[in-house]
This record gives structure tokens, C-alpha cells and sequence, in this order.
């Protein structure tokens, strides 16, 4: 939060002394509680130093503060990025140190002690909002997520903003004998799993859960919700999925409300599960303002929970790691206490994944302080093999942005940064000092030289990902990833490169010298395996274009509400739309149907915008799996 004061003149020396109206700042870095306030002190903004000493801890209504610092030199803050006319002063609060008093006039200290308050009610919000305006999603209070479902088992995790007792009722859809786990007591803000066991598989099933809060005599029944166990293969089946939701970016990427109809579409006729393409639970600006923790980590977790909840009190969830969550190898620095940890430990903590068992496949190493990472995962679900993959976890340095480090100038489809947002922040680990990197199609120049070799899912899951294609008798095969390569723009135009592709960007094949333990790169592998479409998301928009066979498929933001194309340019070839909305994709013995449903809030639709409708849709039959074509294959 930060303080401006539009008129207050300076002292000769240039610093300033006074009280002034208070707003929220997308940098934040306190999150107030009455009746106490944190003792505060410097924090360095725009390259000026700025400071706000409280005289003491005391009740919100009695604060005298005395608020010094210097002019920041423009008329465009970075508060609410609002134009003013006329000189901006600015003060960050941050915890700290007391320091003497200063006489307010009492009108102020009642309007700062007012905006006060009403800034602690929006502290969460801030975590992946600016300015308050990330409202929580309509399930925040208490929601239910489902997840790792097998032949005999599902798991639901419930996390609520009270404390409670709970339990969970489950049974056979056409049945009436009813199974329930054990109670647990939830504390409020700690989400809690149950497992739900000895199902029937391929079968219909439905829960409710039974709640009591403190001193009430009787567990409350809540809604019946539906789910199934794993499909037995020729059965015909859906499942949905979402590109970047990026809710750190209201107005220009996310809108809520759009963000629920999105949700509401997706389970109006609930499918087996629903996948999220990443960039869901960016946790960047915690970095940079200084607020990182275990805590704050998990409020961003639990704020998309309001609107999951949606879906996924019906739809199991699966997630795919994206660049922006830092669930990243290159942050590790073997202490518990650094970004990639505390995201690790929220994304297992708050969302039910897979870990390798009878049913799943993947990554089995655990990671200091975190334990699985269940980040790269495999299982079969009726005629459809589906795999998960992640480079994240795997690059020893930043795969695409470094967390808190300045980035290229670019337009609002990636990774945008004002001035100022990163000042001091500390950088990667990446190397810039290999081959020069040409400038990506859709993004700014100015990433210097980077070696791309260096960017990859490591030997371990390379091999995991071959044997599980190749061994794989499913007639369909879908692999997810985040984006091609885990960075740049486009789908076809990057699966040439690297390791993804064989080549460097000068077009020579150094396939065998960079990975010289793999037997080929990743699209041949999947091209010789089978693979219907690669689905990812990252570059903000619908595309399908194929190559070698192999579909890929962008896959649209939910929550757009600008209803924009972003990174168009870097796709030279497909069928291109723009914005917002999820794809559903139904799978039956001798077809799979892709569609892509739109969504539109009520004051955006019109004769050509209607909220469910189909913007475009296409079939893929079962592919064959294919002897190697040459050119960057190993000899066997």
C-alpha cells in the first residue's frame, strides 16, 4: 500500500513530512489487522528512499504517523497507474522499526485510519490482484476440489475460511447404500484431503459433504455433486481444459466475473476432468514487493480455489506447471525458505495430484523440502493415454522469465514490466553467454544471448516420457505441456529448435552433440509414438496447426476480458481466434472432438458474441505408431 500526497511542498533538502490519502498499491507489502499496527520502516521506491514510522502499536484509531520521504519524479505512480496532475509524493510501508510522533490534524488521522481498515478487508486480493480489484471467486468461503481419481478411489480436498468438522457421504449414483469417511476438523485456511475408497470402476458415483461448526449440535448436509472412476477402454468420455488464467493481471487479462462463466460452462455438463495449462498461481509480485512467504504463497493458491471450486467439486484437476508459478529447479538454494519451495509445498498442499502408484506414472525423485513434485505424471483413461510434462523443475537455469529480475519490454500478451517494478530485485541463475538468441516471434527484443540447450526436462524424464509413449497400446495419446520448449512464442515454428526439434536457431542439427543420451528429440519422439495433440498454453490465444501429423493446439485464456488474440504474429500458419473461453474434447472409440466453447459475460454479449457457443471445432482420428523418418535419430 503507499500514500500520495498530490500537494505537499518539499523542505529545502527535497524530503517531505505529512499524512495523506492512502491507496492500494500492487507492490503491497503489509497486510494490516486492527486492532494492532506493524511497526514499520524504509523501503527504497523509484530509487528514492522513503520511509513511515508509526510512534507506536497501537488501536487503528489512534495513530499519529509521521510520514517522510522524497518526491518521486513523475506524474505517473505506480499505485493504480491512475494520471495525476500535478507532483506525486509516495511512501511504502513495510515492517520494522517505531519512531517518534507527529502532530496530524484529527480529520487526517480519521481518513487513514478509515482506509486502513478497509485495506486490511482486500489484503488477500492483492496477493494476485492490484488495487483491491481481484474480488474472491464465488466458492471462496468453502470449497471443494477433487483430484487423483482412479479405477477405486478419488481424492476431495475441502479447505474453509471457518473452522469446522467434517465428513464426506459417498455413493453409487443409481444406489442407495452410502459409504463416509472418517471426520476431520478443518482449520480455517488449511485445506484437508479425504479419501474416498472401494469404488467400482467405470461407474458413476455421487458426495456430499456434512459440516458443523463450534457449539452446533448436528452435522449440515451440503450439496450432492457428481464424479466417476476411470473409464474401461472403448468407452466414450470428455474432458475440458484452460489456458493461462493470470489473475495478477485484472483488465487486461483476467476479469472474475468472466473467470466464473467460464467455470459455470465448463460444469454445466461436468466432464470426467479438467485440466489447467498453467500460469495460474503467479507469485512474481510477492517476490518483487519483498512479501514472499509460505504464507503469502498459499494465499494465491487459495484465491483461485473460489472459482475452481466451480469446477472441480465435480471434475477432478489436473495442473500443468507454467513459468510464471516459479515452481522452478534454478530458485532452489538448498534452504526451505526461497519461492520455489514455498510454491512446491502450496501447489501439493492445495490441489490433489498425482504421485506415482498402480494407476499413475511419473516423477518419482522427491526435492529437498518438499518432498514430490508431482509435476511430470501419466494415465490411461478409457482409449486415451494423457501425459503431463515440465521443464521447470528440470532446467538448472530460468526456463523462460527469472523471478523478480527485469524483463524485455513487451506488449501486454507477455510478460510485462513498468519501470521500476523490479528495482533491486535479484536475478536468475541464467547463463547469457552462449550462442546469441534471435529475437522470438510476439516478444520484445532485449533477452541478450541465452543458450536454449540449456532449457530441457532432463534425462530422467526424457526417458520416462519415451517408455511411456512407445510402450503405450492407447489409441490416443495427449501430451500437455506448458509451451513448447517452456519459453518463446508459437507452436509449430519452435518445434524444430533445440531439443524439442533438433536444431539450433541458424537451422543446424546439433541434436546429437547437445543430447547425446536421448535417441531423438521430443516432437519425432512423439511423432513416431502416436501422439494425437499436444496441447499448451502460454501464448494467449486459440491455434491449431500440425506438423509431421501431430496436432498442436494452443489453448485459450478463460478470463480475457479484452477478447484479444495475443502473439498472433508468432503463428505463421493454423487457425487462429482470439479469447475467451475453455476446450472441450470428447473422446469415443473412433474419434476425438475438439471444441472450442466461448464465454462472455451478459454486458458483452451481442447478434455475434453468445456465451457457450462453439467458435470452432474439429475431429482427429487414432494415429499409428511410426518407424523413425531420420534426421536427428540415434541408430538403435
Amino acid at each position: 500500500m503507499c500514500l500520495w500526497f498530490p500537494s505537499i511542498p518539499p523542505d529545502p533538502a527535497g524530503n517531505f513530512v505529512g499524512s495523506g490519502s492512502l491507496l492500494a498499491d500492487d507492490r503491497a507489502a503489509v497486510a494490516w489487522r486492527a486492532p494492532a499496527v506493524p511497526e514499520l520502516t524504509s523501503r527504497v521506491v523509484g530509487g528514492h528512499a522513503a520511509r513511515a514510522t508509526p510512534n507506536k502499536a497501537g488501536p487503528m484509531s489512534k495513530p499519529p504517523y509521521a510520514f517522510s520521504g522524497r518526491r518521486i519524479p513523475t506524474t505517473r505512480y505506480p499505485c493504480d497507474r491512475r494520471e495525476q496532475s500535478g507532483p506525486v509524493w509516495l511512501v511504502h510501508l513495510s515492517p520494522g522499526t517505531s519512531a517518534a510522533p507527529l502532530e496530524t490534524p484529527p480529520s487526517m488521522l480519521r481518513r487513514l485510519a478509515l482506509v486502513l481498515t478497509l485495506c486490511a478487508a482486500c489484503g488477500a486480493a492483492h496477493a494476485q490482484g492490484r488495487d483491491g480489484s481481484a474480488k474472491p471467486g464465488p466458492a471462496a468461503a468453502f470449497s471443494q476440489i477433487l483430484g487423483r481419481p482412479t479405477q477405486t478411489s478419488i481424492s476431495l480436498s475441502l479447505l474453509s475460511e471457518t473452522a469446522v468438522e467434517a465428513f464426506v457421504e459417498y455413493r453409487a449414483a443409481a444406489g442407495s447404500s452410502s459409504a463416509k469417511t472418517p471426520t476431520q476438523r478443518l482449520a480455517p485456511g488449511v485445506p484437508a484431503e479425504f479419501e474416498l475408497k472401494d469404488l467400482k470402476p467405470d461407474s458413476a458415483y455421487v458426495y456430499r459433504v456434512r459440516t458443523r461448526r463450534t457449539g452446533e449440535p448436528e452435522f449440515t448436509p451440503g450439496e450432492e455433486s457428481p464424479f466417476r472412476t476411470a473409464r474401461r477402454p472403448g468407452a466414450t468420455f470428455t474432458f475440458a481444459l484452460q489456458g493461462d488464467s493470470h489473475p495478477e493481471r485484472p483488465g487486461r487479462m483476467f476479469d472474475p466475473d468472466l473467470y466464473t462463466r467460464t467455470m459455470r460452462n465448463a460444469a454445466e455438463q461436468p466432464p470426467d476432468f479438467y485440466i489447467l495449462m498453467g500460469d495460474d498461481f503467479s507469485i512474481e509480485r510477492l517476490i518483487s514487493r519483498g512479501t514472499l512467504s509460505q504464507a503469502t504463497v498459499n494465499t494465491v493458491y487459495a484465491y483461485q480455489r473460489g472459482f475452481l471450486g466451480l469446477i472441480g467439486r465435480s471434475s477432478p484437476l489436473f495442473l500443468v506447471n507454467g513459468n510464471h508459478e516459479q515452481a522452478a529447479k534454478y530458485l532452489l538454494d538448498g534452504t526451505p525458505n526461497n519461492a520455489a519451495v514455498y510454491a512446491g509445498r502450496a501447489r501439493t498442499a492445495f490441489y490433489p495430484l498425482p504421485a506415482p502408484d498402480t494407476f499413475y506414472s511419473g516423477n518419482s525423485e522427491p526435492v529437498e523440502h518438499i518432498g514430490l513434485l508431482r509435476d511430470y505424471y501419466a494415465w490411461t483413461w478409457g482409449d486415451a493415454l494423457f501425459v503431463v510434462i515440465d521443464p521447470y523443475w528440470h532446467s538448472d537455469v530460468a526456463v523462460d522469465n527469472e523471478a523478480g529480475a527485469r524483463g524485455p519490454d513487451r506488449g501486454p500478451g507477455g510478460e510485462v514490466v513498468r519501470p521500476g517494478d523490479n528495482a533491486g530485485a535479484p536475478r536468475g541463475r541464467a547463463r547469457r553467454n552462449a550462442e546469441p538468441e534471435a529475437p522470438e516471434a510476439g516478444r520484445g527484443a532485449g533477452r541478450g544471448t541465452r543458450d536454449l540447450w540449456q532449457i530441457t526436462l532432463g534425462d530422467r524424464q526424457y526417458q520416462w516420457l519415451r517408455a511411456t509413449l512407445l510402450e503405450s497400446k492407447a489409441p490416443f495419446k495427449f501430451v500437455f505441456s506448458h509451451h513448447v520448449l517452456g519459453t518463446g512464442r508459437g507452436g509449430i515454428e519452435q518445434a524444430t529448435r533445440y531439443e524439442w526439434g533438433g536444431k539450433d536457431r541458424r537451422g543446424v542439427d546439433r541434436f546429437a552433440e547437445m543430447r547425446p543420451t536421448w535417441e531423438q528429440p521430443i516432437h519425432h519422439l512423439m511423432r513416431d509414438a502416436g501422439v494425437t495433440i499436444f496441447f499448451q498454453g502460454h501464448d494467449h490465444l486459440y491455434a491449431r496447426q500440425e506438423l509431421d501429423g501431430v496436432i498442436y493446439q494452443s489453448v485459450p485464456n478463460p478470463a480475457d476480458p479484452t477478447f484479444t488474440a495475443f502473439n498472433r504474429e508468432a503463428y505463421r500458419s493454423g487457425e487462429i481466434l482470439p479469447n475467451s473461453g475453455h476446450l472441450r474434447v470428447t473422446v469415443s472409440p473412433g474419434q476425438a472432438k475438439v471444441e472450442y466453447i466461448l464465454s462472455f459475460r451478459p454486458a458483452d454479449e451481442n447478434a455475434n458474441r453468445k456465451n457457450g457457443a462453439v467458435a470452432h471445432t474439429y475431429t482427429a482420428g487414432p494415429r499409428r505408431p511410426s518407424s523413425p523418418a531420420g534426421g536427428s535419430e540415434r541408430p538403435r
